[in-house]
């Protein structure tokens, strides 16, 4: 566990590997620790793989400004990447943290070489439906006064079950979900957390309105339980520079629930980017 100090928070974040930057960024209910198996992957490939606990998630700080919009998510990108001591490096975003990597895409392409976002297609194309209204009501119920009850409910049983709902078919292991309920655990990390989804507007924010202009590739499961593959096809509009859609199995922790194959992918389309790294033999 490494602290460093950018946006004016001291982020607490795990490091592996030499070379160049990629900073996996995290989602709910989830902590740097989602990405334990795709950083050695990527250290053994040639990269220095770096993921922070986003703000307000235990042990990085919890702002005092309570802000979670998606600007500031942006900017806590866009001040992550110098103050780690690099001059740009390759982000990847899930759930959240793909909305985070978005808006930092607008607010500082020049230190974004290549954006990965997974799980979540650009803003812009989440139109409200039934399906995406339904599966997405927890974006509601966080906004209510006593939803920080209902999350801690029978030792955080609702963080199990959004884990399940978001990825049908996946007998989703007790120890997976362990790691974001201890952090919840610690004095105002839940309520951060929830913060985020407080935050949200009626329209993504500025920052997130945009196209992306830099080289990208966003990982669509084919399994997920709000989103389908129509909505990535939708968002093409959204891209000006080299875009890929990278079909993967499973549902909206397809990094969890296939490694190999979320690991091979990440890989290839983070060599094809002109990055020093190796892509492993079959």
């Amino acid at each position: 566990m490494r602290h460093v100090e950018a946006n004016g928070l001291k982020f607490a974040y795990l490091e592996e590997g030499t070379g160049p930057l990629v900073l996996l960024l995290h989602g709910f209910p989830d902590t740097a620790h989602t990405w334990d198996a795709v950083r050695p992957a990527l250290a053994k490939a040639g990269w220095r793989a770096v993921s922070p606990f986003m703000r307000g998630y235990f042990p990085t700080e919890i702002p005092a400004d309570g802000r979670y919009d998606g600007d500031t998510l942006g900017a806590d990108v866009a001040a992550l990447i110098p103050a780690l001591g690099a001059e740009r490096a390759v982000v990847v975003g899930h759930d959240w943290g793909a909305s985070a990597a978005y808006a930092a895409a607008h607010l500082a392409p020049e230190r974004i070489s290549f954006l990965v976002t997974v799980a979540i297609p650009h803003p812009m194309v989440l139109k409200p439906t039934p399906r995406i209204m339904w599966g997405a009501r927890h974006m509601l119920r966080f906004r209510l006064f006593d939803s920080t009850a209902k999350v801690r409910a029978k030792d955080f049983a609702h963080i199990d079950e959004l884990w399940h709902r978001w990825s049908p078919g996946w007998d989703v292991p007790a120890k997976e979900t362990e790691a974001v309920k201890e952090a919840l655990r610690q004095p105002g990390s839940l309520e951060a957390a929830l913060g985020y989804y407080r935050a949200l507007g009626v329209r993504p924010s500025p920052s997130q309105r945009h196209r992306v202009n830099i080289p990208s590739a966003v990982f669509a499961p084919q399994n997920d339980g709000i989103l389908t593959p129509a909505h990535y096809q939708r968002a093409t509009r959204m891209y000006t520079a080299a875009h890929e859609i990278v079909s993967v199995p499973g549902g909206h922790f397809t990094h969890r629930q296939h490694p190999d194959v979320f690991e091979k992918e990440l890989l290839r389309v983070l060599a094809a980017s002109g990055g020093r790294a190796t892509v492993p033999a079959p």
